[in-house]
């Protein structure tokens, strides 16, 4: 399967196999009748060796008429048939590519670039619908044509047919040096096109810190440079595939002239009449497009075969996490248990022997410096990544085999990272709810202090909030995510440094919503503010991956340790910030 990408698509063609077999019936008609009309200018030429007959040549011109007319019509439906089968096949492949792509962990995401993967998706899958439409009709009426032709050709005459073959055994050998070329060629182009979309994506998501750093033209510069290499490259294919086109019609040329000296020779001699001689010439030419098409075709599924190993690398990319053996939903309420928990990234230990429980209804917070796992913690509590059998479990129940769908669904997670989509507040709000009422939609903006902020928009809960919420300010962004988890009311809500963004009075105030409208909701903060946690039921305080303190804001500052002196340092800095 990966030494022949395209055979990926056998699947995706059975589905439609119907629709294929009538579309080859259509190809075949449409050489049928193109095929008559040079044997009816056979009999039309040869009937004026014989006294003119105009009734007879009235009913040969009706006929080439009826035989062109049939042609168009079954080369309409050929055309219909197969193209539409290659959009339909491309509409299932972008569905299935786009539906694995939710599947993948977020480790694939950190190793492959976001404009790589689009342009897998769009300019590779459009160069293997190329294969499936043009470059499997073209195929297929090229060798019908061929067939039919030379069958045909081989009647008339068999030495003129034998001495006309003899330049395409060089153009056959021709074409499949050029193929494999093309093939290396339209490989690295698309490679360097997934770079050029890297820049594009990554400098417009960014456009901020391009401008603040004015690094506008740095961009440009290095966006040219990309391009120009991207030239240089389609430029090369160019060259190459022009070299093929030229090198057929020389040969075909030649082999023209050849057939006209003996072919008129024949004629002369008597060996075959005018008419069969036109007849062959013009089945001859039929040939001669096929032959052209040939090399035009290899280039098409050269180019579909190294777009389809591209998208192979992404649907053959193995999603980590998956709902294996699990039976039915669980009840969930919200009590967590974690038990020697060890966890590894790339090979490189992330956590070492955590172990704790929380109660139902009860708040946690978990601290600790830069680097010591409290993201990757909580991240591990909703599956984003493998989690061991056994090591954490809700309300008894191993989070392995709790349905995905049901786990995520009862967990309110707010990411470190914020991410808005370009919709409006309500939409970003009610994320994923089409049907989420207008009072949840507003009463989880109150609850995260984002109320008074949307009543001075220029259409409330209707305004658009940009590319990534590009038109909000950062402790906006914040407060909207919390709304997206408050809105779907969880079982277990997890805040990862969500506060970050916000000043300290807006905080207290949030939070203090927080445990009014969350009762009975098991609540996870991670933060590096001691004020955002001290009011917290139990404290974790990690270092280099294990918990090394754990207690209540009192006893922990009672013990001093690690969180004694991060509560110091920060009172310090406060001090000194009052004082500037």
């Amino acid at each position: 399967m990966r030494d022949y990408p395209l055979l990926r698509l056998l699947p995706y063609l059975k589905k439609y196999h119907a629709r294929i077999f009538w579309g080859v019936v259509m190809v075949l008609g449409t050489n049928v009748f193109a095929l008559v009309s040079p044997w009816i200018l056979k009999e039309t030429i040869d009937m004026f060796r014989h006294p003119f007959n105009r009734s007879m040549l009235l009913t040969y011109a009706a006929l080439i008429i009826a035989a062109a007319l049939a042609e168009g019509t079954f080369r309409y439906a050929m055309r219909r048939i197969l193209i539409g089968v290659s959009r339909d096949v491309e509409y299932d492949l972008r569905n299935d590519l786009f539906a694995h792509l939710q599947l993948l962990p977020a480790s694939f995401y950190q190793k492959h670039a976001t404009g790589d993967i689009m342009s897998r998706a769009t300019n590779d899958l459009s160069a293997v619908r190329t294969v499936l439409g043009p470059g499997i009709m073209y195929s297929i009426n090229t060798i019908a044509i061929s067939i039919m032709a030379t069958v045909l050709l081989f009647k008339i005459s068999i030495s003129l047919t034998l001495l006309a073959f003899l330049p395409l055994i060089v153009v056959s050998c021709a074409v499949k040096k050029f193929g494999a070329i093309v093939h290396t060629k339209f490989e690295r182009i698309q490679e360097q096109l997934s770079r050029i979309s890297t820049q594009v994506q990554e400098s417009l998501s960014g456009i901020r810190v391009v401008r603040a750093y004015n690094g506008e033209q740095a961009f440009i510069r290095q966006f040219d440079e990309a391009n120009q290499e991207y030239f240089r490259r389609n430029l090369s294919l160019i060259r190459t595939s022009a070299l093929l086109h030229p090198f057929n019609a020389l040969f075909m040329g030649t082999s023209s002239v050849l057939l006209l000296w003996y072919g008129g020779r024949q004629v002369i001699q008597d060996r075959i009449t005018l008419g069969e001689f036109v007849a062959f010439i013009s089945y001859l030419a039929m040939l001669i497009w096929p032959t052209i098409a040939l090399g035009w075709v290899v280039n098409i599924f050269q180019r579909g075969a190294a777009s389809m190993g591209r998208i192979n690398q992404l649907l053959d990319a193995p999603p980590e996490i998956s709902d294996h053996s699990i039976r039915s939903p669980v009840s969930i309420h919200g009590r967590i248990e974690v038990r020697e928990l060890n966890f590894s990234y790339n090979g490189i230990p992330v956590l070492h022997d955590i172990s704790f429980s929380v109660s139902p209804g009860s708040r946690v917070a978990i601290v600790g410096r830069t680097g010591s796992g409290k993201t990757t913690l909580v991240q591990l509590l909703g599956r984003l990544y493998p989690v061991p059998d056994g090591a954490i479990l809700i309300d008894g129940v191993d989070i392995n085999k709790i349905p995905l769908k049901q786990l995520r669904k009862c967990i309110g997670f707010v990411p470190q990272d914020t991410f808005l989509f370009s919709e409006s507040i309500r939409d970003n709000i009610a994320f994923g709810d089409i049907d989420g009422s207008a009072q949840r939609v507003q009463e989880a903006a109150r609850v995260a202090g984002l109320e008074q902020d949307i009543e001075t928009f220029p259409h409330r809960y209707d305004t658009l909030v940009g590319e990534r919420g590009i038109t909000l300010s950062g402790g906006q962004k914040q407060r909207t995510t919390i709304a997206r988890a408050l809105f779907v009311q969880p079982r277990i809500l997890v805040l990862d440094d969500s506060l970050s963004s916000v000043d300290t009075y807006t905080e207290e105030k949030i939070l203090t919503r927080l445990a009014d409208a969350a009762r009975g909701c098991t609540t996870l903060l991670v933060s590096h503010r001691i004020s955002t946690v001290q009011n917290s039921d139990q404290i974790l305080v990690l270092d280099q991956g294990r918990i090394l303190e754990r207690g209540t804001h009192q006893e922990l500052l009672r013990r001093g340790g690690i969180y004694a002196d991060m509560f110091e340092k920060q009172l310090l800095q406060e001090e000194l910030d009052v004082d500037q």
